[in-house]
């Protein structure tokens, strides 16, 4: 997996509304997942929405037409943020 992809990634995961306290604002003042998180969804990410990356808007939106065959893992940080 190419580092490169990393940021659309964890953009990825600021898009949802309920935020954690651990989460902290990145530069720009949008939040990113907890480095937990990422990790959940990186496959997941690659794997399906590779075409997507960097546009974070798209790979949420590709990983929610893929829910059926995301890891639990990625499935349920996606349902812990409301998405």
């Amino acid at each position: 997996m190419s580092y490169r992809m990393l940021p659309a990634i964890v953009v990825l995961l600021a898009l949802s509304t309920g935020f954690s306290y651990a989460q902290k604002p990145s530069s720009g003042g949008i939040f990113q997942g907890t480095p937990e998180e990422q990790k959940a969804c990186r496959h997941d990410s690659v794997k399906f929405c590779s075409d997507a990356i960097p546009d974070s808007l798209r790979v949420l939106a590709c990983l929610k037409d893929h829910r059926k065959n995301l890891t639990k893992a990625c499935k349920d940080v996606l349902e812990s943020h409301g998405q």
